[in-house]
């Protein structure tokens, strides 16, 4: 999928609106939490409103701006304009995967990722890379797609006796047993589901299209069978909804309770 994120940088804030409306509501749940920083990551930062808004939050940290799509990370200093560069105030750009950061263990305090995990086929390599990078009391905050993401293609495919060709999405149960696994504690996690409506199927698909996910996110049928698919497509108020479950989640690098030779850390306390 790398080449379609690369294609839709230049458009994806066309139709980046479900994405906006996440970060805002992952920002909200960081008022919640105390913590000063010293670095800051976005990580999957597309065209960086995620990497602005821990500017804005958090203006004393060191900010990073990281993307596998360079030219996502092409967009961020025109977006960012002159005043904010002088200033000092724009994010250094990473073009870097997220399984394989070119970072220092230990390196960030807060590692923010909206949307972006969810299209990794196995998240886990990636919690523990987060793990490795952040630094002890590290808060790693994420969003991703969950498994009634499109709830309505699977239908429609159903009532025409076809196969869903969707991609499918890790429940929020199996994400917090990855986070465990990867060396996270007591993960916190959530969801809710948001509905867009289109008028049209064309609506729909030209948006996933902008983002460069429409391939990876609906999969492959034949133009007959699309047309079927979204002729059996339910409506509401004449309208194409289409569903997208957001799990939420957050977690902390917790203290290790062994050193490199196995050996076990006790802490005494006055």
């Amino acid at each position: 999928m790398r080449t379609d994120f690369a294609r839709a940088a230049a458009r994806y804030d066309q139709a980046a609106v479900l994405a906006q409306e996440v970060g805002r509501r992952m920002a909200q749940r960081l008022d919640y939490v105390r913590i000063a920083p010293f670095r800051v990551a976005d990580i999957g930062c597309a065209t960086g409103d995620g990497i602005r808004e821990l500017i804005r939050r958090y203006p004393q940290a060191y900010p990073l701006a990281v993307d596998y799509a360079l030219p996502m990370l092409q967009t961020l200093r025109p977006r960012d304009g002159l005043w904010r560069r002088l200033r000092g105030r724009s994010a250094r750009a990473l073009n870097a995967d997220v399984r394989a950061l070119p970072l220092a263990a230990g390196s960030l305090s807060l590692v923010w990722s909206n949307l972006m995990l969810h299209w990794l086929d196995d998240p886990l390599p990636a919690f523990r890379e987060l793990h490795r990078v952040l630094e002890v009391d590290g808060l790693l905050t994420f969003s991703l797609f969950g498994p009634d993401t499109l709830k309505e293609l699977r239908r429609a495919c159903a009532a025409c006796g076809i196969d869903s060709p969707q991609r499918g999405f890790a429940d929020m149960h199996d994400i917090g047993d990855m986070l465990v696994a990867a060396g996270f504690a007591d993960p916190v996690m959530d969801m809710e589901t948001i509905t867009l409506t289109y008028a049209k199927a064309n609506g729909l698909l030209r948006d996933q299209r902008l983002l460069g996910v429409r391939n990876g996110l609906f999969g492959a049928l034949r133009w007959r069978q699309w047309r079927q698919v979204f002729a059996a497509w339910e409506r509401v108020e004449d309208r194409l909804p289409a569903s997208f479950e957001i799990v939420y989640g957050h977690t902390w690098k917790p203290r290790p309770r062994t050193v490199a030779d196995g050996r076990a850390v006790i802490n005494f306390q006055r």
